[in-house]
């Protein structure tokens, strides 16, 4: 789990793809701090594990799956990356709960002035709206931040002077692609109501007179 407060951007060194996934290693400097072999760090918002490691740089393996669903296919050498480390029950939880498990792809559809911030219009898959909410939370390349409007199709978050420099979406274009990671809670919330639906629909239909009837009840 992570929290969507960015730590550091880190920089693509390398990435070498094959049929069977990729392998990317980023430099980097604070998420370097305590870390091991077998640790998860959150780039761009996709959980990868460490599995080398040096002073300045560490590697990870990308399976075809978050390839297929993330931007990360779309990175290159020199690219910027934001980072975070999993939290830990000591972490100070400033974002909110991310799991680094990507939904799906959003497109930056417009960048606009408003006084010393900016705001980007991103739009995503009808499917992942119905999780989106004014005033919630949404995770765009790892970094958590809030809806300030929304449409049917698409959210707008605002960024100050600090976050545009401390983040990559301030460094993306119109056009560009985010990783998209909409709420834990809303995913799990739908799921259970689903299913409380379904179960008194069944239960319902099996207590119908006819079934009744010939069950010998009456």
């Amino acid at each position: 789990m992570f929290t969507g407060l960015i730590e550091e951007l880190g920089k693509v060194i390398s990435i070498d793809r094959t049929p069977q996934g990729a392998d990317i290693t980023i430099s980097c400097d604070k998420v370097l701090q305590n870390a091991a072999i077998g640790d998860s760090i959150a780039t761009n918002g996709v959980c990868l594990t460490v599995v080398k490691l040096s002073n300045t740089s560490f590697t990870a393996n990308i399976m075809n799956e978050s390839l297929k669903v993330s931007a990360l296919k779309d990175l290159k050498t020199g690219s910027l990356v934001n980072l975070e480390k999993s939290l830990t029950l000591q972490s100070f939880l400033g974002g909110h709960l991310v799991t680094g498990d990507v939904d799906c792809c959003g497109k930056i559809s417009a960048i606009s002035d408003d006084g010393f911030a900016k705001k980007y219009t991103i739009a995503i898959p009808l499917e992942f709206m119905r999780y989106v909410v004014y005033k919630g939370r949404i995770t765009l390349d790892g970094a958590s931040l809030t809806v300030a409007s929304l449409t049917d199709s698409s959210l707008t978050v605002s960024l100050i002077p600090h976050t545009q420099k401390s983040i990559t979406l301030g460094f993306k274009k119109v056009g560009d692609l985010v990783n998209v990671e909409t709420d834990l809670i809303g995913k799990h919330l739908e799921k259970l109501l689903l299913a409380r639906e379904k179960t008194t629909e069944k239960s319902s239909s099996n207590l119908s007179k006819s079934f009744l009837a010939e069950n010998g009840f009456f």
